[in-house]
């Protein structure tokens, strides 16, 4: 009965908390690799080092946001290693790599070019989109998360905002032309 009441330690902490915050991070991690294999292994890889790395976690603080960074940080040490290994870049996002939960097929078309456009963002771009519009987080915490200062995530926004903003309206003119 007392049991009850002890206070969960780091580790116990982010054991009971993975399988909640699991989904979040899978799909940040899409949005960071730009494939469901990239996402599985990322996201897979952030939540084992989490494991290891579980007594360096606060206890009481916000353990998506620590998840979200280690899983952002992991993205850039893969980043590094793989331009090493081959000096290229991101891979090119293939439409039919991105989830299609809807049945609507006009709604679904316009969400996948939305995100298919966030995808081909550059990569600080992409992430800080993602973290701000899809999980909803604050520009201060991105700024923690992304650990940048705050008006840099804003200016990313900003950046973001103007490059989408641009492809959709080229998009409608080129349709308005035909």
């Amino acid at each position: 009965m007392l049991s009850r009441w002890r206070k969960q330690s780091a580790e116990e902490e982010v054991e009971a908390g993975l399988p909640e915050v699991f989904p979040r991070i899978w799909r940040y991690a899409f949005s960071l690799t730009g494939s469901r294999d990239g996402a599985d292994d990322l996201a897979q890889a952030a939540c084992l080092r989490a494991m290891e790395q579980a007594s360096k976690f606060r206890s009481g603080t916000h353990l998506d946001r620590w998840l979200f960074r280690i899983t952002h940080n992991l993205w850039i040490s893969e980043i590094r290693k793989e331009r090493v290994r081959k000096k290229g870049g991101m891979p090119m996002v293939d439409a039919a790599d991105i989830p299609d939960p809807k049945q609507d097929p006009e709604r679904d078309y316009d969400r996948q070019e939305v995100l298919k456009s966030v995808l081909d963002l550059p990569e600080a771009q992409r992430a800080t989109v993602f973290l701000v519009y899809i999980e909803g987080y604050s520009y201060k915490a991105a700024a923690e998360i992304l650990d940048i200062p705050l008006a840099t995530v804003m200016s990313r926004l900003a950046t973001a905002r103007a490059n989408l903003g641009r492809k959709f309206r080229d998009q409608k003119d080129v349709s308005r032309a035909r």
